[in-house]
């Protein structure tokens, strides 16, 4: 396979040789879009693509990456904003990320400072974001990305969401994958019983997306959290393709100064559809793997 270089390329992982995920600047991303380091193209072992960037139904959808919609009053999600008074509009208040350095390297990871900042260039958070790749078996890897987030603006910051904003449903904000679009939605399932509605807003130890690509290529792409903190989960199929978490559901999260927020999530990017159970004894495989205990 021809790999591409764009300039905003800053680093590809890989695996026995073998890319598997591309680090984008984001430089080059419209300010409406709220500018910011993102994943993509995310590979399987077999090179099947499964992260899209700028789809014509969400822009502001780039692949994988952490967003917020509402930092005090700041977007780092990109679009338009939800209201309480006026509903979905768009506002001047988007953010950027900008990459600061590299502290670690590696052909299967990196970690990153990245610097968080409003519309007049302002920094309100500072992060820490590494990101590594883990192979898990023939068929499947594993994606670790982990961010700690820090109040460097000197006053407390609220972090919210167009649920808290007055949009039930919505509490996207936090880690965020875009999967590609396909005639056929993507088969969810998870640790729980139920598909999409069932599984959208809980906090099931695992969900999965199952899709297809026009050439025919299966896909799989399984989501867990790690760490202390777990939160509910954000899911899309029928609409489009999109899995994230809610650091905001129902309540605005507070950030004191100097304070920190820090998630983990874990995917499995898998060739094939694997049945639920098989899907289970992955997840359990790949915590041990990247140590990650349930």
């Amino acid at each position: 396979m021809t790999e591409t270089t764009p300039a905003t390329l800053m680093a590809r992982l890989r695996l026995d040789g073998a890319a598997v995920a591309d680090i984008d600047s984001g430089a080059a991303v419209d300010p409406v879009l709220s500018p910011r380091p993102y994943l993509h193209p995310v590979r399987t072992l077999a090179q099947t693509v499964v992260t899209e960037v700028l789809p014509e139904d969400h822009l502001h959808h780039l692949g994988v990456g952490i967003t917020i919609a509402d930092v005090s009053g700041t977007s780092f999600w990109g679009g338009r904003t939800f209201t309480r008074d006026r509903g979905s509009v768009l506002l001047d208040n988007h953010g950027r990320q900008e990459h600061v350095a590299w502290t670690v390297e590696s052909d299967a990871g990196r970690t990153a400072v990245v610097a968080w900042t409003d519309t007049e260039g302002t920094e309100l958070l500072r992060e820490e974001r590494a990101t590594s790749a883990h192979g898990i078996d023939s068929t499947t890897w594993a994606l670790d990305l982990n961010s700690t987030v820090r109040n460097t603006s000197g006053r407390t910051l609220t972090i919210g969401s167009p649920a808290t904003n007055g949009r039930p449903g919505a509490a996207y904000g936090g880690f965020f994958w875009r999967a590609p679009m396909s005639e056929t939605p993507p088969r969810c399932f998870g640790s729980e019983p139920g598909g999409e509605e069932a599984l959208h807003e809980s906090r099931a130890e695992w969900l999965a997306l199952a899709g297809t690509t026009p050439e025919g290529a299966p896909w799989t792409l399984v989501f867990f959290q790690a760490g202390a903190e777990r939160d509910p989960w954000f899911l899309r199929a029928a609409e489009y393709p999109g899995v994230g978490t809610s650091l905001a559901w129902d309540r605005v999260l507070e950030v004191p100064v100097d304070g920190a927020v820090e998630r983990r999530t874990v995917t499995l990017v898998v060739d094939g559809h694997p049945g639920t159970a098989a899907v289970a004894a992955l997840v359990a495989t790949a915590r041990e793997r990247v140590g990650a205990p349930a």
